[in-house]
């Protein structure tokens, strides 16, 4: 994989689909209608969804793409592949509550080596550089010129005072019971894969997930996450989490700064 045309191509895709997505956004209404699984959808997501699987297609043909919104491409098998989620937090959107991302990563060998992660309506752009590094761009962004550029590292926290980062829309009560096996200085919540990000930035420390993810929900963080020095582990046996899963789903997860000390689940 050539990294050094793949990773302006997925930025340069994840600002177009943006682009798309403020504009419904923005407007006084749009449309939501309902998936297979009851999963909300709009015009968006499709929108968007068409902008990057047709630049990524163009420039590598050969390599196997995986989108949320296409559900022939949840068929196919392999461990090195494209993936996307056109836009991460429907709900969010629909809502008007800005917490939405745009998704886009290279799986090589089960694991995720390259992304970015798009908040448009935040005006935050976070990716992994051709070397790998994690990076946050200083906007206003421009589709061929890559800003000013702050490299992420995550943070060494103090075990006795850790900044959690958790789900807006899908706390229960067995995430609350693991958290507080943890001594909390504070707890943020965010939409998306924005949780990834947080602790790419030093801003979190630890980011447990008791719930249903697919793959494409946490690629691209998952990447941003490793390209700071993060981890991203199973939550039953902290086993390191892979992809190209059978049905691109996950297990329980946990993103944290390697120096978290990990409590059982």
């Amino acid at each position: 994989m050539n990294y050094e045309t793949l990773v302006p191509l997925m930025r340069r895709l994840a600002l177009e689909a943006g682009d798309k997505i403020m504009e419904i956004y923005e407007a006084d209404d749009f449309e939501v209608k309902t998936k297979s699984d009851n999963s909300p959808v709009t015009a968006a997501d499709e929108a968007a969804d068409a902008i990057i699987s047709d630049g990524l297609r163009e420039t590598f043909p050969d390599v196997m793409l995986v989108t949320e919104e296409q559900s022939a491409t949840h068929d196919t098998s392999g461990d090195t592949f494209l993936i996307v989620d056109p836009l991460d937090g429907t709900k969010e959107f629909v809502h008007r509550r800005g917490d939405f991302t745009v998704n886009i990563a290279l799986i090589e060998g089960g694991k995720p080596t390259r992304g970015v992660v798009y908040a448009p309506a935040k005006n935050r752009m976070f990716f992994t550089q051709a070397n790998g590094q994690a990076v946050e761009e200083a906007g206003p962004f421009q589709k061929d010129l890559i800003g000013s550029l702050t490299p992420l590292t995550v943070s060494k926290p103090d075990n006795d005072a850790l900044m959690i980062v958790a789900s807006k829309s899908h706390r229960d009560q067995a995430t609350d019971e693991y958290i507080n096996k943890y001594a909390v200085k504070d707890m943020t919540s965010a939409g998306s894969s924005l949780k990834f990000c947080l602790i790419a930035t030093g801003e979190a420390d630890l980011y447990p997930r008791l719930g249903r993810t697919m793959e494409w929900d946490t690629a691209a963080g998952h990447a941003v996450l490793l390209g700071a020095g993060g981890k991203v582990v199973r939550f039953d046996d902290h086993s390191d989490l892979t992809y190209g899963k059978d049905g691109y789903e996950n297990p329980f997860f946990i993103a944290y700064s390697p120096t978290v000390a990990l409590k059982s689940a």
